[in-house]
């Protein structure tokens, strides 16, 4: 059974899909806000995500920057906003399909379908990435180690998450100047270095040995589970 998540704050709404949905033979989960989206997004692990922008808790441009990398679902975005801009920043942020408020249910319910035909192929990835030493939490943005919470700073977390969510891959020292600094840091090599030393002394159990956080000489750096 195709396993649908519905976000939105608007109780009747809510509540109309979920009918809609159910009557046709979909699996559906609610949540009413952002934050409660997340957490059934990792528990639930939906086909197809419907997401409202407009959420009481954290805005919708959020909750799908907290679903990059490790959700697979093609996301729908429901959202009374018209302006181009807001429908550029959601797509640009990982969405899939864009409706307006109000909607037709029928265009609504073929738009699902189209998602779901996306999704087919879309193989899962883990919210939490855990290895001997420590975890990380892709939806929450936190990482623990022996059970708590290690404290990063924003670079950090933007360095260690590009190189979880490729886990198993290399990520060349170029992409990763280019993704954390900006396109004129490219030839920065140091900040790398000094970042990288920081991150395994927090989270390593030998930093001067490490077995998670690798380096490549010469090409970039690599996560090893």
């Amino acid at each position: 059974m195709t396993r649908i998540l519905v976000v939105d704050d608007e109780p009747q709404l809510l509540r109309a899909l979920r009918i809609n949905l159910t009557a046709r033979g979909y699996q559906v989960t609610t949540a009413a806000d952002g934050t409660s989206a997340l957490r059934a997004a990792a528990e639930a692990r939906p086909d197809v995500i419907v997401l409202d922008l407009g959420l009481p808790d954290i805005d919708g441009i959020e909750v799908l920057a907290g679903l990059q990398g490790w959700n697979r679902a093609p996301v729908i975005v429901l959202s009374a906003r018209t302006d181009s801009a807001d429908k550029v920043a959601a797509l640009d942020t990982g969405a899939d399909d864009y409706v307006t408020k109000p909607f037709g249910m029928d265009e609504f319910l073929a738009r699902v379908r189209a998602a779901v035909r996306r999704g087919v192929d879309r193989a899962p990835v883990d919210a939490v990435v855990a290895t001997d030493t420590f975890a990380v939490d892709l939806a929450a943005k936190r990482v623990t180690r022996d059970g708590a919470t290690v404290h990063l700073t924003p670079t950090e977390w933007a360095i260690l998450e590009m190189l979880v969510r490729n886990s198993g891959k290399l990520v060349g020292r170029r992409e990763l100047l280019t993704e954390v600094w900006g396109s004129q840091y490219v030839s920065e090599n140091h900040y790398l270095r000094v970042y990288l030393a920081q991150l395994r002394r927090k989270l390593e159990r030998d930093p001067a040995n490490p077995t998670h956080l690798l380096t490549e000489a010469g090409m970039g750096y690599r996560f090893e589970v």
